[in-house]
């Protein structure tokens, strides 16, 4: 009897050890089988610490999202910095009435048969100022106020340096009929692009002849022209 019990024994002993080692086995083929998983997991999180954990599985593509900083090396390229803010692409900003000294001079040429005032605008204002297109120009009467017309000629864009200066001209047509004609009492000037005006002392001849509006205007060349707009 004591042998059978001991064969009994061993029987359960030896089927205990079999159930254990399943279990182990078990074990290792659930361990096998997550590890490509995480190794996958691994391999698409990109670099540095913005994982797929982090960011909540948006990381697959291995790139961060927008704002973050990047892990594709790019940077952020808004803000002030670069070719934005008040000077657009290395252009110097406008000139401002309040920039420029304006002066006017008689500049007819003796022969001529219309006169010329030549225009002159000054940068003082300290920095680098830029000018693009027509002056405006008109002339006070006794009659009221007449607006000088283009010359046509294509108006050039020219930046000023502190200091430097443009001129432009203004011809009219001489008063030789003999009669009174229309007296000018002034001159407004508006620097291009700009709506604040400077009046000054007209220089040239004291009246213009009365037309039915069949005769030659007052006309105003472009910036850096000198009579007859050129």
């Amino acid at each position: 009897m004591r042998v059978h019990k001991l064969t009994i024994a061993a029987m359960a002993l030896a089927a205990g050890l079999s159930l254990t080692a399943c279990q182990n086995d078990d074990d290792g083929t659930d361990r096998g089988a997550a590890s490509p998983a995480a190794s996958a997991a691994s391999s698409t999180g990109g670099s540095g610490s913005t994982g797929s954990d982090q960011q909540g599985g948006t990381e697959a593509d291995g790139k961060s999202p927008a704002g973050t900083g990047g892990g594709d090396g790019t940077t952020a390229t808004g803000g002030s910095g670069g070719s934005g803010g008040s000077v657009e692409n290395g252009k110097a900003a406008k000139c401002r009435t309040d920039e420029l000294e304006i002066t006017a001079i008689d500049a007819t040429v003796g022969g001529d048969d219309r006169g010329t005032v030549a225009v002159d605008l000054k940068n003082g204002g300290g920095r680098d100022c830029s000018l693009a297109g027509h002056a405006g120009v008109d002339l006070k009467t006794d009659s009221g106020t007449l607006s000088a017309e283009r010359t046509g000629e294509p108006a050039p864009s020219v930046v000023l340096k502190d200091g430097e200066r443009i001129t432009f001209g203004i011809t009219y047509p001489i008063n030789d009929s003999g009669g009174s004609g229309v007296r000018i009492t002034g001159l407004v000037v508006t620097p291009p692009d700009e709506t604040k005006s400077v009046t000054l002392d007209w220089p040239g001849g004291a009246t213009l002849p009365v037309t039915d509006g069949s005769g030659t205007p007052v006309q105003v060349g472009p910036l850096g022209s000198a009579g007859q707009g050129g």
